[in-house]
């Protein structure tokens, strides 16, 4: 089956300790996530699959930055998430120069206003494996907005984390209903 690996904001801005709005770096950290995320990128590279690494980011100047939204409102108090800035990096650990495409997202969801369904589909993707920081936002919008564009959903529960252990086991029992929810040493046997 035609697969991609989609690994979501892995920056240093949400999930590095030095990252300006890092609520998940903790968990993050105390789950080796970036070893998974590394893991996932290599099982893509054995296997053929397409790798896309997808971040958030906003226009210098925080033009495209929505003002109202509870979430992005504010960020630019903080100096995140600027395109090209150092938060918008990769962390430091992430092998991203394995990824065959990176996405910059306006918003939660790695599909909303990106290109990201057109390259799957250019590549005639039928399987989406999902993983990334949070589990709680990015991770289930990513994989809601797959499911309702009928790609089979898989998510790689120990390559994800989100502000607590607690919100993460919520958002992958919420996700089972649409997804198959994996550890990164089975995605080789996918």
């Amino acid at each position: 089956m035609n697969t991609a690996f989609i690994g979501l904001d892995y920056i240093v801005d949400i999930m590095h300790p030095s990252g300006k709005i890092a609520g998940s770096a903790a968990h993050a950290a105390a789950r080796d996530v970036i070893g998974k995320a590394n893991q996932l990128l290599d099982s893509a590279r054995d296997k053929g699959w397409l790798s896309v690494l997808v971040k958030v980011g906003f226009s210098a100047g925080y033009v495209d930055q929505p003002k109202h939204s509870a979430m992005f409102g504010r960020v630019h108090e903080f100096g995140a998430l600027v395109q090209g800035s150092d938060g918008m990096a990769f962390h430091p650990a992430l092998h991203a120069e394995q990824a065959d495409m990176v996405i910059v997202k306006p918003r939660v969801s790695a599909f909303y206003c990106t290109n990201l369904d057109a390259a799957l589909r250019a590549r005639r993707i039928e399987r989406v494996v999902i993983a990334g920081v949070s589990s709680t936002w990015a991770v289930q919008a990513a994989a809601r907005d797959a499911h309702d564009r009928d790609y089979q959903v898989v998510v790689v529960e120990d390559a994800c984390a989100a502000g607590n252990e607690e919100e993460h086991q919520a958002s992958m029992a919420m996700l089972a209903r649409i997804a198959k929810i994996i550890r990164a040493d089975e995605a080789a046997t996918l």
